[in-house]
């Protein structure tokens, strides 16, 4: 059998000296890393019983076994469930009894957070993975309990790996089921975006829990025989500290990350020349971010997916960052897609549609829940429920979520549309578009914005700005400012949340 333990392995015996990760606790070469994958296979096989098709899951930051405990479920043929550390220990108790984890994984951390709800669990074993707290078991003891045992290799491609519950926006969240072979096309796919090769240096700081963080680097990396420095979280001094000091040549920056790192004393004097590119998406990202970093010779390349396509599904490469920046580039190598009407038929260049996307990347289900599997999949087609259109040279744009299109006076309004034009305002850190309820139109948008640092917003004058640029019923009718968006953990802005913010405002002219 053949599972994506195997890259480790055969990375150790090419390369065994070759340094595979490093973390806040020191580093690893590829024979220490695949020593370690074996040991944590035994531990779970022997210490917990953990065997084919049961699922372990893991909470706390970034960690070096996090990524242990991935490839030894991989070898043993078992499921691994990242659970988001951003949640309320409500919302990790729901997830846990909708996947019935046999053993929960805690950094110190979360200790307190997950004693909350343990006691409900008790047929899981829950783990503390720094040391001995009173009634855990204690990771390192049963490392030590399994020390020199070994482990078949008992997983295998089509097994299902990876459980990760989306985001939740209307109702409860739902988990994603990847398999090894979902990984594996994944990390092709992310290999011709990035021209990854094994004498990269990636730096991973984004969360593991999250495809994102998971899979758009580090996952190909260890595929590619590359090298991983991992941090438990972002820290912008950090990050632009390593990418210097180890000459970094790929990592992935969301919007919000991009804003933080510009925003730091340590920006203006450092030293990114080791970058052969940087990776973005997650949300539609503002140009001015693009150029920031074109403006130092650094392409950015935007890639596009969901949980659901591991993620990579539309991506750019470096010549297209500069040549298309506000392109999300074309159909991934592994996979297909299409742009659709409402009733599953294909547009034509340049008239937006749902997108549709196929490969061996995409979901194989969403766990124990065959009706939401039936909706999201038809003919082995995942329906991202994302908006856009492709031009005519075969590159794809997104408009905005299905959801989230404003249908105001019968004309449709993309939020992205507007977003850009309010990026483009100097006194504007960040905005969301959203529509609002409205006895006239039925909706009329509505933008809800950040402030840079130290300006003042004159709504005003903001709403003055759109005279000429866009149609008049495009036009945001209020303009509330807010200290921050609402984001999650990839730093997406939460639009639902956004929804909220966005209260009834006085009358308005009209359109």
């Amino acid at each position: 059998m053949t599972d994506i333990s195997h890259w480790l392995k055969t990375h150790a015996a090419f390369d065994p000296e070759k340094v595979a990760l490093r973390h806040a606790g020191g580093e690893e070469t590829y024979a220490q890393f695949a020593d370690q994958v074996r040991c944590h296979a035994a531990m779970l096989q022997h210490g917990l019983g953990i065997g084919r098709g049961d699922r372990i899951a893991y909470l706390g930051p970034n960690t070096a076994d996090f990524l242990f405990l991935f490839f030894a479920a991989a070898r043993l043929g078992a499921m691994f469930l990242p659970l988001n550390w951003r949640l309320a220990p409500g919302e990790h108790a729901y997830i846990i009894a909708d996947a019935s984890p046999k053993a929960v994984f805690c950094d110190a951390s979360f200790i307190e957070h997950t004693d909350t709800f343990r006691g409900r669990y008790p047929t899981i074993a829950f783990v503390d993975c720094n040391g001995g707290t009173d009634g855990w078991n204690s990771l390192r003891g049963l490392l030590d309990d399994t020390s020199g045992q070994d482990v078949p290799r008992l997983g295998d491609l089509a097994d299902p790996l990876l459980l990760v519950y989306t985001s939740g926006t209307t109702g409860r969240p739902k988990g994603a089921v990847l398999t090894q072979n979902a990984v594996q096309v994944n990390a092709l796919n992310s290999l011709h975006m990035h021209d990854l090769r094994s004498d990269d240096r990636i730096l991973t700081m984004i969360p593991l829990f999250h495809v994102g963080g998971l899979n758009i680097h580090t996952t190909p990396a260890f595929y590619a025989g590359a090298t991983v420095t991992l941090h438990e979280r972002f820290d912008p001094g950090m990050a632009l500290k390593t990418i210097e000091e180890e000459k970094i040549t790929l990592t992935v920056m969301v919007p919000a990350v991009i804003q933080a790192a510009m925003k730091h004393p340590k920006w203006d004097a450092a030293n990114l020349s080791s970058l052969r590119m940087l990776t973005t998406g997650s949300s539609i990202v503002p140009l001015p971010l693009i150029q920031a970093f074109h403006d130092l010779g650094v392409p950015v390349v935007q890639v596009y997916g969901a949980t659901e396509t591991a993620p990579v599904a539309i991506y750019q490469r470096a010549a297209d960052g500069f040549r298309k920046p506000s392109s999300t580039g074309k159909a991934a190598l592994h996979c297909d897609v299409r742009v659709v009407d409402d009733n599953g038929h294909d547009v034509a260049p340049g008239v937006s549609g749902e997108i549709w996307v196929r490969g061996g990347n995409i979901l194989r289900e969403y766990w124990n829940n065959p009706d939401a599997t039936a909706a999201a999949l038809t003919d082995g087609w995942f329906h991202t429920g994302d908006v856009g259109y492709l031009d005519e040279e075969g590159d794809y744009f997104i408009n905005d979520r299905k959801k989230d299109v404003i249908i105001s006076g019968g004309e449709n309004i993309y939020p992205a549309e507007v977003e850009a034009v309010l990026h483009e305002m100097t006194e504007i850190a960040d905005a969301a578009v959203v529509g609002r309820a409205d006895d006239r139109w039925g909706e009329v948008p509505i933008a809800v914005v950040e402030a840079k640092e130290g300006a003042q917003i004159d709504v005003a004058a903001i709403l003055g700005r759109f005279d000429g640029v866009l149609a008049r019923f495009k036009h945001p009718k209020d303009i509330i400012v807010v200290d921050a968006l609402p984001r999650n953990a990839m730093g997406k802005v939460l639009k639902y949340e956004v929804r909220g913010l966005a209260v009834k405002s006085p009358d308005y002219a009209g359109q």
